[in-house]
């Protein structure tokens, strides 16, 4: 019974793989994560870390480029508000060349 279960998780892949298996097996662990989504990795029995792919990273962490913002404020009720800022004007020192 314990030997079916052991191949139904090299089938499958396993979700939670303890830090030594993950250590030793790393390989695996990269190839399970980009076929079965992200695996978790545990710490003396409690999560620890999540491996994914680097598509799937890239689909959570979003875009970086500030398009997101910009569009964001574009679509706002608020977009024609002017904001008046003041200019703010430093110190400026002498320095000899």
């Amino acid at each position: 019974m314990a030997a079916r279960r052991q191949n139904r998780a090299r089938i499958t892949g396993p979700r939670r793989w303890p830090l030594q298996d993950a250590k030793a097996r790393f390989s695996e662990l990269v190839r399970c994560a980009q076929k079965d989504g992200p695996q978790r990795i545990t710490v003396h029995g409690k999560d620890a870390v999540v491996v994914v792919s680097d598509a799937e990273f890239r689909k959570l962490s979003g875009d970086r480029s500030g398009k997101a913002l910009v569009d964001l404020l574009a679509r706002s009720p608020l977009r024609d508000v002017e904001i008046e800022h003041a200019s703010v004007r430093g110190p400026v020192r002498d320095v000899d060349l």
